[in-house]
């Protein structure tokens, strides 16, 4: 695959950069910063990074049908309106235990989100994957982890990735039209020493895109479970990438300073901000999600 190395596409300095968003319909690039409990929107055009505050740890955000935004925060899904800052609770799938908090999701192509959770210590087997199908929300049959990424669809919708980080295994299910999983099956799974799969993507090709925490890059595998790529970035922690730009062929991808010392803080200047690279093969347009309320 020919791409360039990925630079900085601004200097965002987030502790988890985490949940990249293509917004089409705006041309920017929506992000979290979790720990730091803010949203971003970049305009690549412009160079303008926007900022706002949010209530509770936030772990990703897409565009929804009805004008607003929807966020998962540690406090349950809401909507959000960037005009006046506003969130307003839709539903919370989580009350119990209170140390967990919404992670990582992704949008289906009939406008479900598919989201999960973790125990906020990283510890506790108590992170669970839901559906959210237009107000409505279930729980997903996949066994209980305390870190879960994810999880990532093919391009027909049939295909389902959930990335246990701690196990640092991919799991792959078979989706039917009503959301039901079944035929679980391994993927993928990332070796001692090449740190822990976080955030995946899908591209138009069907090959799952894989952010690796510790692990210095993303990796690219084929829809049968192949190593097809490594891209390194100049940061130990990449999170997830999104795929941007009027051809859907810029890679963004979010960075963490979490979990670093002192001394790789400074080595590491760009840890926390945001990079991009580009790539032949496009990504999918992010569906609208539908609220239902």
């Amino acid at each position: 695959m020919s791409r360039a190395a990925p630079e900085v596409a601004c200097r965002a300095g987030a502790t988890l950069g985490e949940g990249p968003f293509w917004s089409a319909a705006e041309q920017k690039l929506w992000f979290v910063d979790i720990k730091g409990r803010r949203l971003y929107r970049f305009d690549p055009e412009t160079r303008r990074l926007e900022n706002w505050p949010a209530p509770a740890q936030p772990g990703w955000v897409f565009a929804a049908d009805d004008g607003r935004m929807v966020v998962g925060l540690q406090s349950g899904v809401h909507g959000f309106d960037p005009g006046t800052g506003r969130f307003t609770a839709l539903v919370q799938p989580e009350p119990e235990p209170p140390g967990n908090r919404l992670n990582d999701a992704a949008v289906d192509r009939a406008g479900r989100i598919w989201f999960g959770s973790m125990d906020d210590g990283e510890q506790a087997p108590s992170g669970r994957v839901y559906l959210y199908d237009a107000g409505r929300v279930s729980r997903a049959a996949i066994d209980a982890c305390a870190i879960t990424n994810g999880p990532a669809l093919s391009p027909d919708g049939r295909t389902l990735y959930h990335v246990d980080t701690l196990a640092r295994a991919i799991v792959a299910f078979d989706v039917a039209a009503d959301g039901s999983l079944s035929n679980a099956r391994a993927f993928a799974s990332i070796e001692p020493g090449s740190g822990f799969p976080d955030g995946p993507t899908v591209d138009s090709a069907g090959c799952v895109w894989i952010g690796l925490y510790g692990g210095w890059g993303v990796r690219r595998y084929s829809p049968d479970g192949a190593l097809l790529d490594f891209v390194r970035f100049p940061v130990a922690n990449v999170t997830k990438i999104a795929f941007g730009g009027d051809d859907l062929r810029t890679a963004y991808a979010t960075t963490a300073a979490k979990d670093l010392s002192g001394e790789e803080r400074v080595a590491q200047t760009h840890a926390g901000d945001l990079f991009a690279f580009r790539v032949d093969v496009p990504g999918l347009p992010t569906p609208q999600v539908r609220i239902g309320l």
